[in-house]
């Protein structure tokens, strides 16, 4: 008996994960019926990528904002991919799972900045947050079955664009350095993230959120070929890893598909490929922003949030030339240390932290 398709909203349809998401969809079309899919402002893109015939075909802008979250709200589907960028993709995060829908998350913001309001709506309504980064991809694989304790996480990490260049130079690295990553191909703001590692102090957070284990119990690697994806140690010292090439497909092919494995058109591990795999501990002087995630775990309430959008300002204002590279963490770090001050309750909560300190980062740089 022919099992009925997927029903999938896809937002973020035209960025760097969603255009990946609609490659594996296509690779079995009778599988899944596409219920809704937006985009911030690529129209034209947008409709060379889906046929726009689709139901509910539409932007995620200001315009179609209350239409999209009233379709999410609805319930009418199985699963949600959000791929948007950045805090504008929280609201719909929450729509998702106060509709009792699973959750394809690739925007990690909204962990990182409502973390356990979203876990709490997502355990109340019987929704699933199945983690679309490769890291808690690999952890969420490895904990399947397993019931014991975790002795710790250890997250991996390339170690971005800039891993080998000298102290010295680091500050005044220009935006096409920070931009030419070694391993994965992925949008400007998390590619800048990834030099910076602030991207990774987000997966810290994340990983806090999901898991459930204290900052203590998270270890970051320098993993430089991208290929073990993240590493779970049990209370037994054992240590079980997922991996895979460094490819955005896999772990969105698992979460589209999950709780079931199938059968992918993606080009597997070759071994001959990745003869040495190395690991190696973070330098805190080069990348100081691993601390900034310790720092907001501990603080709570409405650090994760002013975190978030002071890196989003810091790193637009340094890919517009405005700022230099050395500056980006040090604005999120003035942005920790001087606007958190409120206990996050609600989404409205955080989004109230959110703009407070998106405002005391602009007058920074004013």
């Amino acid at each position: 008996m022919t099992s009925s398709p997927r029903r999938i909203i896809i937002l973020g349809a035209t960025g760097t994960v969603g255009v990946r998401a609609l490659e594996i969809i296509k690779e079995s079309p009778v599988q899944w019926q596409i219920c809704a899919v937006s985009a911030h402002s690529q129209q034209q893109q947008l409709s060379d990528l889906v046929d726009a015939s689709i139901p509910q075909y539409l932007t995620s802008d200001t315009d179609d904002h209350q239409r999209l979250l009233d379709i999410l709200q609805s319930g009418h589907y199985d699963i949600c991919l959000n791929a948007v960028v950045g805090a504008a993709g929280l609201p719909f995060s929450e729509a998702v799972l106060s509709a009792g829908c699973d959750l394809a998350l690739a925007n990690k913001e909204s962990l990182v900045m409502a973390g356990s309001i979203l876990m709490s709506l997502a355990a109340s309504n019987s929704a699933t947050i199945v983690p679309v980064d490769s890291e808690h991809s690999a952890i969420f694989q490895c904990l399947i079955g397993e019931t014991a304790p975790i002795k710790q996480l250890l997250l991996t990490a390339s170690g971005g664009a800039l891993r080998d260049m000298p102290l010295a130079d680091l500050a005044t690295a220009t935006t096409a350095q920070a931009l030419a990553h070694p391993n994965w191909d992925m949008g400007p703001r998390i590619t800048i993230d990834s030099a910076t590692m602030m991207n990774k102090a987000f997966e810290i957070i994340e990983a806090h959120c999901l898991f459930g284990v204290s900052a203590e119990q998270i270890k970051v690697l320098i993993h430089r070929q991208s290929v073990i994806h993240s590493m779970v140690e049990f209370l037994d010292g054992s240590i079980i890893a997922q991996l895979g090439p460094p490819d955005m497909g896999f772990p969105l092919h698992y979460a589209l598909h999950y709780p079931t494995r199938t059968q992918s058109e993606l080009n597997g591990f070759d071994i001959d490929l990745f003869s040495e795999l190395s690991l190696e501990l973070p330098d805190g002087e080069r990348y100081p922003a691993l601390a900034l995630a310790q720092q907001a775990i501990s603080m709570g309430n409405d650090a994760g949030a002013v975190l978030n959008a002071a890196d989003e300002i810091a790193v637009a204002s340094f890919m517009a030339g405005d700022i230099p590279f050395g500056d980006i963490t040090k604005l999120c770090a003035d942005a920790l240390t001087n606007c958190c001050a409120n206990k996050c309750d609600t989404i409205s909560d955080v989004l109230a932290a959110d703009l407070r300190s998106r405002e005391y980062c602009q007058l920074q740089l004013s």
